[in-house]
């Protein structure tokens, strides 16, 4: 007998621990963005969901067969660098309304993670005691 998690919840598992350090690497550097918004020629940083969307699916889980299709990956959320012109006479071009959205919306993103986790584990012990008997 198996006493592994069961495939769908344990890709689910994976995703949502990837999804938090998705969120945990987004707010690294929307925190840094804010730091830097009167530094002169500083370019801001971001991080694509898609990577982490990407890094998180199984090579044999998905069939591919066009370019345009999404393509597997297992790496980390990575930071990239936003080379844009900015509007501003400095070079700057963190605008700090967006980034405070942005990690607004991170932090919403990270509650609901966890959220989902606490659930998990909640519904998992109330099977293991017996469902409150």
């Amino acid at each position: 007998m198996n006493n592994d998690i069961n495939p769908i919840s344990k890709s689910t598992y994976n995703l949502v621990k990837k999804s938090m350090d998705f969120t945990v690497t987004a707010n690294k550097a929307i925190a840094n963005n804010i730091a830097n918004v009167n530094t002169k020629n500083y370019k801001r940083y971001y991080v694509p969901f898609e990577d982490v969307l990407n890094s998180t699916m199984d090579k044999n889980s998905m069939k591919t067969t066009n370019m345009k299709h999404i393509s597997s990956s297992n790496g980390e959320p990575t930071i990239k660098k936003d080379t844009s012109s900015s509007m501003r006479e400095d070079g700057n071009n963190v605008d700090i309304e967006s980034e405070m959205t942005s990690q607004a919306a991170n932090s919403m993103m990270y509650e609901s993670l966890v959220r989902i986790i606490n659930g998990k584990i909640t519904s998992t012990r109330s099977v293991i005691q017996g469902g409150g008997r």
